[in-house]
């Protein structure tokens, strides 16, 4: 039992995780000190996608799940939670490099328009 429940745990914060990568960029517009934390994850989450290897918190929670007796599951987290409801055929290379592209467009957006406030109020403070 208690193997399935960190199992869950690992689920949720692999989850959060990947909220974090895609939408992280987007706190740092209220609070620019994310930035610090955001810009290595976020170039972690592109990697994943660009180079296709698989986050060590999926086989954490798959091993946790089958020692809890439950059934683990092969391949990585966003093809077997996210994908399998998008893309019922799998995930592909080729849908991993557009994930990974979408996912440097969207944070390069929300970094230029902090880069642009950031240095709008340098200008107001001199």
């Amino acid at each position: 039992m208690a193997y399935r429940a960190l199992a869950d745990l690992v689920l949720i914060v692999h989850f959060a995780f990947v909220l974090f990568v895609i939408f992280g960029g987007v706190l740092t517009l209220r609070w620019p000190r994310v930035a610090w934390i955001h810009l290595p994850v976020a170039l972690y989450g592109a990697a994943v996608e660009f180079v296709g290897f698989v986050c060590p918190l999926t086989p954490l929670e798959v091993g946790l799940r089958q020692r809890g007796g439950q059934a683990g599951y092969a391949g990585g987290f966003i093809d077997h939670y996210i994908t399998a409801a998008i893309y019922p055929t799998g995930l592909t290379r080729q849908v991993q490099f557009i994930v990974g592209a979408a996912l440097v467009v969207l944070n390069v957006a929300v970094y230029g328009i902090w880069w642009k406030r950031r240095a709008m109020t340098r200008r107001g403070s001199m």
